[in-house]
Formats: C-alpha cells, sequence, structure tokens
C-alpha cells in the first residue's frame, strides 16, 4: 500500500451538506489516492437527508457519517483545508493549501435545491483532483531530475 498522494480536509459550519458532499465525492473519484477529512467548526446532529439523497441519485452513499466537529489535529494532519462558508470561525494554519469554496448552503433546503450545490461541489472536487495528481507528478518528475 502506497501512501496518499494529499490529505484534504473539507470544512464548513455544520459539517451536514457541503462539506459531506465534497467528502463523499472525493472518496468516490480519488478513491485511496487521497485521505479524506471533513469537520464543521459548529457541527450538526445529523447529515443533511437532502443531501444524502442528491449523492445517492449519483451512486455515492453518504448516509454512514457523521457531523463532526473541527479539531486542531485534523487541520494539522492535512495538506488541503477546502473551506465553505465558515468565514472567521475556520481556523488558520501556515504551510497548508487553503481552498476557499462559495457555496450555497444546503441547510433547509430540499434535493430540487441540493443538485445544482452537489454537481458544482463535483465540478470542484474533479479540479481538485486533477491539481492533486498534477503536482504530485510535477514534485516526481522534480526528483527524478535531481537524483
Amino acid at each position: 500500500m502506497t501512501a496518499p498522494l494529499a490529505s484534504v480536509l473539507f470544512v464548513c459550519v455544520h459539517n451536514a451538506g457541503r462539506s459531506q458532499m465534497a467528502a463523499g465525492f472525493l472518496r468516490h473519484l480519488a478513491g485511496d489516492r487521497v485521505e479524506v477529512r471533513s469537520a464543521g467548526s459548529l457541527p450538526g446532529d445529523r447529515i443533511n437527508p437532502a443531501a444524502v439523497t442528491a449523492m445517492a441519485e449519483l451512486g455515492i452513499d453518504i448516509s454512514d457519517q457523521t457531523p463532526k466537529v473541527l479539531t486542531p489535529e485534523a487541520a494539522q494532519a492535512s495538506d488541503y483545508i477546502v473551506t465553505m462558508g465558515c468565514g472567521d470561525t475556520c481556523p488558520y494554519f501556515p504551510g497548508k493549501t487553503y481552498l476557499d469554496w462559495q457555496l450555497d448552503d444546503p441547510a433547509g433546503q430540499d434535493v430540487e435545491a441540493v443538485r445544482p450545490i452537489r454537481d458544482e461541489i463535483k465540478t470542484l472536487i474533479e479540479g481538485l483532483v486533477a491539481d492533486i495528481d498534477a503536482k504530485k507528478h510535477t514534485e516526481q518528475h522534480a526528483e527524478k531530475l535531481a537524483s
């Protein structure tokens, strides 16, 4: 088993919708090539049922996930920290790659309203996977040239 190419932490306020959908997409698209975490600054008590339904429509099951509190340890252990609407409540750790994705909050929305958010997250995740792959390829190429 080889080490993951990167570790990604998705953070939103409740860790019940956006960050859970993003984590589900990344697990689905990158498999074990990327370590995936998600957390919230004020985690909810359960995952948004509309987010679970919207993801299930694409064959991705996030129903077994639970909202988790954001800890400094989770952030420190991550290469990428992707924030989604948590504003000033998201901590900053030097040396991490930060991405701030401006996404509508699916809280209280029905599945019809969540689908466009889900689809936007999928597009962002596809770009993130491509960036991680390209960065790792560039690092490996530089290591070969240096040796």
